[in-house]
């Protein structure tokens, strides 16, 4: 029985494995139950009394010995195949430089951290919409002129399916679900049928909000309004509030904000006029609210929306709003600081 130890450690201490399947495959030769150190211990009954002491010290020293090689083997080929991993001679020389967020990224998050410093929450819904969602339950009857504001993309020849015009439609889902009190900000992508220029794209992107609860004012609407505008462009922004229409707000307006390239004194960049429009704004409608199954005599409230593109042009002063969406290496590479 010492004979066939001696042999089966001097069988052990010569093998090699090149990788990790030849480790493998010896792990299961000798050290699985049916290998040759089991082997030996199922022989172990048949060992005389007086040599059991023995021969099970030594079997035991057997397993060690092999279950330390076989680690050792395990290590050596993992190190091999990392070391050989590691140099890949079709990399480019180049080095690899570090990916940076994208700027509309930056601005979305940015403006949702403002809101949610206020309470607000997100809500988010499909882009591809139902006639109800998006126009309908928003004040817009079918024969509405404002529906031949908004381009819409339809689906195949249903026109009660297209692709959304705006983030309101979240709002209303929001408000068929959810009992008041209810403040959200919506951000998502929009569509409309427009031609693509450096002003304008087929498909964009907004940030709305919605605050729906018992005496929501005007007031509250601008105090939030100001909140934003002085934490996204700086405490000393002025804002002001234009007199404007849309079918889901009463009373409606937009807001302006102080030109933040010359402090309000005139320049090229505002017309010289000292102000730059950012959003639309106002209370919502009562229709709104009654089409959502909100009784518009216990609640009232504000919506506000506006486009992160928009946004986006006023804090880093991109001109061409095609250069959001054509992957230019270059220009992703001059926000690296900012991520």
């Amino acid at each position: 029985m010492i004979d066939k130890i001696n042999a089966l450690r001097e069988e052990i201490a010569a093998l090699t494995a090149a990788d990790a399947a030849e480790v493998e495959a010896l792990r299961i030769k000798y050290l699985s139950k049916k290998g040759a150190v089991s082997a030996l211990m199922n022989d172990f009954r048949n060992v005389p009394a007086e040599q059991k002491r023995e021969i099970g010290q030594a079997i035991n020293e057997l397993k060690n010995f092999a279950t330390d090689t076989i680690n050792s083997l395990r290590e050596s080929a993992g190190s091999g195949a990392a070391a050989a991993g590691a140099l890949d001679l079709t990399r480019t020389a180049a080095p690899v430089r570090l990916g940076t967020r994208h700027p509309l990224s930056l601005v979305r998050e940015e403006i949702i951290a403002i809101f949610r410093r206020l309470g607000f929450t997100i809500a988010e819904g499909p882009e591809v919409e139902d006639d109800w969602h998006v126009f309908e339950s928003l004040n817009f009857a079918a024969d509405h002129p404002a529906r031949d504001m908004q381009d819409t993309f339809f689906i195949g020849r249903n026109p009660d399916v297209l692709l959304r015009t705006h983030t309101s439609s979240v709002q209303t889902r929001v408000m068929t679900t959810q009992k008041p009190p209810i403040r959200i900000i919506c951000p998502g992508r929009v569509y409309r049928n427009e031609a693509i220029s450096a002003r304008a794209h087929c498909f964009f992107h907004q940030v709305e909000a919605l605050y729906v609860d018992r005496n929501v004012t005007f007031a509250d609407l601008r105090q939030t309004l100001l909140y934003f505008a002085r934490e996204m462009f700086g405490p000393d922004t002025q804002i002001r509030l234009r007199p404007s229409y849309f079918p889901f707000t009463e009373p409606s307006a937009e807001m302006d904000i102080s030109c933040n390239l010359c402090g309000g004194k005139g320049c090229s960049f505002c017309k010289h006029t000292g102000w730059v429009e950012i959003l639309g704004c106002g209370m919502v409608d009562p229709n709104v609210l009654e089409a959502c199954g909100i009784d518009s005599k216990e609640y009232s409230g504000f919506a506000l929306g506006m486009g992160i593109e928009r946004i986006t042009n006023l804090k880093y002063q991109v001109k061409d709003l095609r250069m959001f969406s054509e992957n230019d290496v270059r220009f992703l590479e001059e926000f690296a600081s900012a991520r």
